[in-house]
């Protein structure tokens, strides 16, 4: 199951890869939610093989998560693949810079079931795919938006 979107942001493409790929505060944003992450990997700058562990509450039960970075193309692209105990996917996000002061963020959540039980959860998502998919895009044009607020203040 595939989800993509697209929101324009004004601000320079440099700036907003560099909110994107601020791992760390995506790492405090998920502990602030009351999941624990942890860092696996040994590298000192960001880049592929960055890798992470999740555990995390999910409908009353605990889920684990591994997220690693398979593809960091500074300022252009970032893709991070995703495994839990159900599901498998992708995060691919593609940047294109439409001025010196606008970009283009395309954002494509793809969702694969790892066993029957994935499936299940997978028909009752597409069951419920429309609002599924406008509460993605609502968080991403969200995210999109503090991008410009940032950007903004620090300018």
């Amino acid at each position: 199951m595939k989800f993509s979107t697209k929101e324009d942001v004004e601000a320079p493409i440099d700036f907003v890869f560099n909110e994107v790929s601020d791992f760390q505060a995506f790492e405090r944003a998920a502990l602030r939610r009351g999941a624990e992450i942890q860092r696996v990997d040994g590298l000192q700058a960001p880049g592929v093989g960055m890798s992470w562990r999740a555990q995390f509450k999910f409908r009353g039960r605990k889920r684990e998560a591994r997220i690693d970075i398979t593809q960091y193309d500074r300022p252009n692209a970032l893709v991070c693949t995703f495994e839990t105990g159900l599901l498998q996917g992708t995060l691919d996000v593609d940047l294109v810079a439409l001025s010196r002061n606008r970009t283009r963020l395309s954002i494509v959540a793809e969702l694969s079931p790892r066993n029957l039980t994935a499936r299940l959860l997978m028909q009752s998502i597409k069951l419920a795919r429309s609002s599924v998919d406008k509460k993605f895009r609502f968080r991403v044009a969200h995210f999109a938006k503090e991008l410009e607020e940032r950007h903004k203040r620090l300018a």
